[in-house]
Formats: structure tokens, C-alpha cells, sequence
């Protein structure tokens, strides 16, 4: 599997910005309904609290982010 077919297996939460599987209706983040499957960059925060670069980017619950989300 390449790395653009493996990315091809998620979407981004329009809102938060949290990468979710693809068959994925509500985000579990922040429940948005609203997806994009045009995204790029990738963020995992395992301690959203500690991490400066979560605080930085308004992320409060660990898992994996897009860094960038088209509409």
C-alpha cells in the first residue's frame, strides 16, 4: 500500500480537523457531520496536554489531525 492510497482511507473533520476512517458519519471530537476528503499533513498527539504543539493548534483530545483541511 502506498502512502497515498493508505491516506485515501480517511477524512477530515471539517471543524476539529480529526482524521476519521472514511466510513465515519460523526466526528467523535467534536460531532461534526461536515468532511472533506481533501486534506494534507498529519499530526498524531498522544498528550494533547503537554504537548506544545497541540496547545499551539487548539487540539484537546489525542489522536490523528490533518494540518490542513479543504472544503
Amino acid at each position: 500500500m502506498s502512502r497515498r492510497e493508505s491516506t485515501k482511507a480517511f477524512k477530515a473533520c471539517i471543524k476539529c480537523r480529526a482524521l476519521v476512517p472514511v466510513e465515519t458519519q460523526v466526528c467523535p471530537v467534536c460531532g461534526s457531520t461536515e468532511f472533506s476528503t481533501e486534506w494534507s499533513g498529519i499530526i498524531i498527539v498522544v498528550d494533547p496536554e503537554k504537548s506544545e504543539v497541540a496547545k499551539f493548534l487548539n487540539i484537546k483530545v489525542a489522536g490523528r489531525y490533518a494540518l490542513k483541511v479543504g472544503t
